[in-house]
């Protein structure tokens, strides 16, 4: 039997709640990483939605669809743990906020690599808005007197690049997934690749503190669990190109965070580049409202 389809307004208001709280975690995370190794915290976070997850979802491995959405879980889940582990590095090394604008540049690139996954030539519209968008990285990361990138700026844009295959991947599996198979699938192999790795790759350091808790609380529960679940179900009824334009609103919101819990502000240039960013990615995702499209 086919699911019935979900009004719009429902689809797409799931994905700006989602939004909303991956944008308001970069101010927690950071604050977080004075406690905790990168991967460590990260292992802990997918381990504790994972298992969260399994509870919730335990009926769905008696379904059908088991091994396509186990295969595209762990296609996803790998994508998924490579962008927040440069995402997270990245977070040691520049702002919240900046880091969230650059996060943005996920949308853009969504479009750019469905160009190249479904071998289509890009669109004029597509090429200028990544180049605004690529203009206003430059300006956000590039200090004006010396042409030099931070490492944490090049690593949390190289986030933006893991997540943009997640989305391609999470929307051309899920119309023909098991959703919880797929969503406890994609969240374990996160937390199977970090545990794997989080005791070699980096000094082990953690300190249990309240925020590193409340931190480790809200992006297992709400940013992991919650969110990942609600887009694998999202993604069914829309496209990947509509989530990404969804997902645009994220530094917006995280800069509201970052601005509220940590006084965080944007340099002039900074506040210019962020700008650029937004118009880029939205010259990419409303493409279709042109006239003649």
């Amino acid at each position: 039997m086919t699911a019935r389809r979900p009004p719009g307004w429902l689809v797409d208001g799931s994905l700006v709640v989602m939004t909303l709280i991956w944008g308001a975690t970069f101010v927690i995370v950071k604050r977080a990483l004075a406690d905790a190794s990168t991967l460590l915290f990260l292992t802990i976070r997918f381990g504790t939605a994972a298992f969260v997850l399994a509870l919730i979802f335990r009926k769905h491995f008696r379904a059908g669809n088991i091994g396509i959405s186990v295969r595209g879980g762990i296609l996803a889940g790998f994508c998924l743990f490579s962008g927040y582990v440069l995402q997270t590095l990245g977070l040691r090394y520049t702002t919240a906020s900046k880091a969230a604008f650059l996060t943005g540049f996920t949308t853009p690139m969504v479009a750019v690599l469905s160009s190249i996954v479904y071998r289509r030539a890009p669109q004029l519209i597509e090429v200028l808005g990544v180049a605004t968008a690529f203009i206003g990285m430059a300006l956000m990361t590039i200090p004006s007197d010396r042409f030099q990138i931070s490492g944490g700026d090049l690593l949390v844009a190289g986030c933006a690049v893991a997540f943009a295959f997640h989305i391609l991947t999470t929307g051309r599996f899920a119309s023909r997934i098991n959703m919880g198979v797929f969503t406890v699938t994609q969240i374990a192999t996160g937390a199977a690749v970090g545990a794997a790795t989080f005791w070699w790759t980096e000094p082990v350091r953690i300190q249990w503190t309240l925020p590193l808790f409340g931190a480790l609380a809200v992006t297992s529960l709400f940013a992991t669990a919650l969110a990942f679940s609600i887009q694998t179900w999202a993604q069914r009824w829309t496209s990947p190109t509509r989530t990404a334009l969804i997902f645009a609103m994220e530094p917006v919101f995280a800069w509201i965070t970052s601005f509220l819990l940590a006084g965080e502000l944007l340099s002039g240039r900074a506040t210019v580049g962020a700008v650029l960013i937004l118009c880029g990615v939205l010259m990419v995702e409303l493409k279709p409202l042109r006239v003649g499209s």
